[in-house]
């Protein structure tokens, strides 16, 4: 590319402020995908048509975090109901995944499920959550939703910075672990000329057009029941994966819901499990039992950080499919639960649970509309581009979820048939005397409950606006008392965290604290938006 910068050089400091609008607004880590919901808006759509065209534009202007072949969840505050809804669209493992025929066809990774290829492939839910949503929110077709995903697709758009950056380093990883011939198709759709996209450079994706305009005009059918569906079974077969037609054409999304905690008189609501909200929930539960005058303080930071390692250590023990949880996951939510674990905790640094989480790609973004109505939305292919598998002629790049299924049959997140795994991404919406505040969230694969608990105290502790709440320099809880911290943390608060034990390193690699968008609507109606500014993030609005 013929530039003299380099956009992805950032040397100076920048503020951003809160963005207001009446009418609808859009907070998507694509500006693609925000011109996408707003354009439905304005179509005459409502705040759950503009989900749609978003969602279904992401996994074309944002590939390198999610595909045609990913799960979803959703929260949306209907205003017509007055009600919040949750929606469930993970998908679960094949019928003929067991432990037992993984281990024996000799598809594991030193008896741990593969990260890459078929047999990390589940379900996927994403275009069922499209479908779901329109059918039952929606006020325009499906196929008029999703007509700019299929134009960007077809027609192309330019290369953003940080998905350039993202697709380098997919790219480095694929061709060090990616290399037989179940791959060549990831290859052929995203690289076709043999290198990663440089930013500004156009993207094509004509097979993302293709599937995505069968999806649109058969409401997802195609999918799960039709040509996509015996293509996915066909090339699952060619190359010894266990997800087949019939898997495809039994799913259905899940209607659920949404679980919450009040916290200093908001409830914070995430989906209950499969999903990790809980992990938010729990932490809060905690949190809630302490006062927090001061943000940059070593006692809030070190009180934060004990929470989630406890959170964390619950959520690892007890938590699934809910289907096959051994325990009610709503007794993890009790105040006197939430008591018992904050009198458990010290003035140090302690160790709670030695799982190290691994890293991930997905997608969030929030919208709201002039109506009320308000999405909270999240979508993944959990690992990057995912599986590394894409379905040949289609662009249906397939999700790695099954990566997270434990091959112990004693762990409670272990494979089964028609199991759904723990699941990362998670949507969160906020409450207030039974009203709605507005829609949030913090992509980023373990990192999002601890995101979630950040912002969340920003705003409600410490009064910042959703920009400010979104921009604060964050942490990350790694494994054992290992923390990872921006380079914009404080030394000094560093220096005082390691002397309560916590072992403190700084991350260079700002997309691993995760990437939020939030909103809040205010009493007359007008909503405040705040976007991420660790990434190509975009508010659209009017």
């Amino acid at each position: 590319m013929n530039t003299i910068f380099d956009p992805l050089a950032q040397c100076y400091s920048s503020q951003r402020f809160p963005i207001y609008a009446r009418e609808g607004m859009i907070n998507c880590s694509s500006p693609q995908a925000a011109a996408a919901g707003l354009e439905a808006l304005h179509w005459g759509g409502n705040a759950i048509d503009a989900a749609v065209a978003a969602a279904s534009a992401l996994p074309v202007v944002e590939p390198s975090a999610n595909g045609i072949g990913s799960d979803a969840f959703a929260l949306v505050w209907s205003a017509k109901d007055q009600k919040l809804y949750g929606l469930n669209a993970s998908g679960p493992a094949p019928q003929l995944a067991t432990i037992q025929r993984v281990l024996e066809d000799g598809k594991d990774d030193k008896g741990k499920m593969p990260t890459f290829g078929w047999t990390a492939v589940t379900v996927p839910g994403a275009p069922k959550a499209w479908a779901e949503l329109s059918r039952r929110f929606g006020r325009m077709p499906l196929s008029e939703a999703m007509a700019p995903a299929i134009r960007y697709a077809r027609e192309g758009y330019p290369c953003a910075p940080n998905l350039s950056l993202m697709w380098k380093r997919a790219y480095k990883k694929y061709k060090e672990t990616c290399t037989g011939p179940e791959f060549e198709e990831w290859y052929r759709t995203f690289v076709p000329e043999g290198r990663p996209y440089e930013a500004g450079e156009i993207i094509c994706l004509p097979n993302h057009a293709d599937t995505l305009e069968a999806i649109a005009f058969t409401e997802a059918d195609a999918f799960y029941k039709g040509d996509l569906a015996r293509q996915i079974d066909a090339g699952s077969k060619k190359y010894g994966g266990y997800l087949r037609y019939e898997d495809l054409a039994a799913y259905e999304a899940r209607w659920v819901e949404p679980i919450s905690v009040n916290y200093r008189g908001y409830d914070v609501c995430e989906i209950p499990p499969n999903g990790q909200g809980i992990v938010a929930l729990m932490a809060l539960n905690i949190l809630k039992e302490f006062s927090f005058s001061q943000k940059e303080s070593p006692e809030t930071y070190h009180r934060q950080l004990e929470a989630i390692k406890m959170a964390f250590a619950d959520a690892f023990q007890y938590v699934t499919d809910p289907d096959h949880m051994e325990m009610d996951y709503h007794r993890l939510l009790l105040p006197e639960y939430g008591a018992q674990r904050a009198a458990e905790m010290g003035d140090t640094a302690k160790v709670y649970t030695h799982a190290i989480p691994p890293k991930s790609g997905t997608v969030y973004f929030c919208c709201a509309d002039g109506e009320g109505n308000m999405v909270s939305y999240i979508q993944s292919n959990y690992m990057g581009f995912g599986s590394g598998i894409v379905v040949e002629g289609t662009g249906i790049s397939l999700q790695n979820r099954g990566h997270d299924f434990s091959l112990d049959e004693k762990d409670a997140n272990a494979l089964a048939p028609g199991k759904r795994s723990y699941h990362t991404i998670i949507p969160g919406f906020l409450m207030k005397d039974g009203k709605p505040v507005g829609p949030f969230g913090v992509m980023g694969g373990y990192m999002q409950p601890q995101g979630h608990v950040q912002v969340m105290m920003n705003y409600i502790d410490f009064h910042l606006d959703p920009q400010q709440a979104l921009d604060a320099p964050r942490w990350q809880w790694m494994r054992d008392n290992t923390v990872t911290v921006e380079s914009r943390f404080a030394p000094e608060m560093a220096r005082a965290l390691q002397r309560m034990g916590h072992d403190l390193r700084c991350d260079l690699n700002t997309p691993s604290f995760g990437r939020g968008q939030m909103i809040v609507r205010l009493d007359n109606g007008v909503l405040v938006g705040g976007t991420e500014s660790r990434t190509d993030s975009n508010i659209a609005c009017f």
